[in-house]
């Protein structure tokens, strides 16, 4: 990999060779995550916005100079990644905003954003010769590394706390893999698996330790940003738990500042739910120390004690002059429903908790008209139905004729 030049430790700011450290900074332990580092000018050499232009690849692999990887002839075949963007303009009229997009990664195989990371673990381990891929997940991250998995018959093993959704499990178990459902919280369940991976030497798949998975979920606004014609926006708002997938927003941001590609950094907004707000809470103190609460949340993806990737989640709306705010339960629901009925999108609780947040700043005034905004929804509506089911009115149920019908329908 002569385009990584090295791995930087986001806590102390120590360097190391890629082949001198697996996971976390030696020096920090399981608190220090570690950020990859390109050479921009090899980068530069192998890819360009033109090339990208004329590239046919429709995966994440369209931006393989951009990733930790060397060869990616063993990754899945499942086509992950090149999800659509969405001009939401009956939503954005409904809020009263100016441009409003919707980044659909509910599209990806397994319906969630976390196949970008997956499918570079599926990479890094046949590179590292890794018999079995470990992952510990509140269901998204375990479904999608299943998933992928499946398609290229990679043995995995699947830490979930025993309350995620059946559809999540249902998941798991259709692609074949070895669930174990833990007895706890997914803190419980992660804890659990870093342990197992230390012990039987698996690869672990856990984006809070794991350096390259963060690179795989930078794609999502690579492609935000090549969608847009290299223009990038004013504000994207982030749904946040473990805060992986913001601190990838942010790297992905870099990566495209650097290499001169965009003119500017967006402000990246983070939305957590009210009852899972660890970060949000940091941001509010002006601190990088996270204090652990147990959460409270529908939203089970981004329902987190202890956040795993707080630094990099902090520094990312930190640096880009953005902001952390919280969401109820209850405007969750309603963003769900607000998005199916004006876009025709289907999101899960934590999927619609970026439209929430767009919802609550438009509605304190806080967006102005010229603005273009990017939402993205992180995992589809059908691997939390019952929740979905939370958010709209009962069916209507009638006698099999034209008169019940005729009471029920205007003309």
């Amino acid at each position: 990999m002569d385009h990584v030049l090295s791995l930087q430790c986001v806590r102390c700011g120590r360097r190391y060779g890629p082949a001198e450290v697996s996971y976390t900074c030696p020096a920090c332990g399981d608190e220090g995550i570690l950020d990859v580092l390109y050479d921009y000018d090899v980068v530069r050499g192998r890819l360009d916005r033109n090339l990208l232009a004329r590239n046919p690849e429709r995966t994440i692999w369209r931006y393989t100079p951009l990733l930790p990887v060397e060869d990616v002839q063993f990754a899945s075949p499942l086509t992950v990644g090149c999800t659509p963007l969405y001009r939401a303009k009956r939503l954005a009229d409904e809020l009263e905003v100016g441009c409003l997009y919707v980044k659909d990664d509910g599209r990806n195989p397994s319906a969630s954003l976390k196949d970008r990371a997956s499918t570079v673990a599926l990479v890094r381990a046949h590179q590292e010769g890794a018999p079995v891929i470990a992952a510990a997940s509140t269901g998204n991250a375990a479904s999608s590394l299943a998933c992928l998995c499946a398609s290229v018959g990679q043995r995995c093993i699947i830490f979930v706390p025993e309350t995620a959704p059946p559809a999540k499990v249902a998941q798991l178990l259709v692609f074949g893999a070895q669930a174990l459902l833990v007895k706890g919280s997914y803190d419980d369940a992660f804890d659990l698996c870093m342990e197992a991976c230390r012990a039987y030497g698996w690869y672990n798949r856990n984006t809070g330790v794991n350096p390259y998975l963060s690179e795989g979920k930078k794609t999502v606004v690579l492609e935000v940003c090549e969608q847009l014609h290299w223009e990038a926006p004013d504000l994207i708002f982030v749904p946040v738990g473990d805060g992986c997938i913001i601190g990838a927003v942010a790297k992905g941001l870099r990566d495209l500042r650097a290499l001169g590609w965009i003119e500017r950094m967006p402000r990246i907004v983070g939305v957590q739910a009210q009852g899972s707000a660890v970060l949000a809470k940091a941001w509010a103190r002006g601190t990088e120390e996270i204090v652990p609460e147990p959460p409270t949340t529908l939203a089970d993806s981004i329902s987190v004690a202890r956040p795993r990737d707080a630094i990099k989640a902090l520094r990312a709306v930190r640096d880009s002059g953005g902001e952390y705010i919280t969401v109820s339960d209850e405007a969750i629901l309603e963003a769900m429903r607000t998005l199916g009925h004006t876009s025709g999108v289907f999101a899960e609780p934590a999927g619609a908790t970026s439209i929430a947040g767009v919802t609550k700043w438009a509605r304190q005034g806080r967006l102005r008209g010229g603005e273009s905004i990017v939402a993205l929804v992180t995992g589809n509506g059908l691997k939390d139905v019952a929740s979905a089911l939370k958010a709209v009115p009962e069916p209507v149920r009638i006698e099999p004729t034209l008169e019940a019908v005729r009471s029920h329908v205007a003309r």
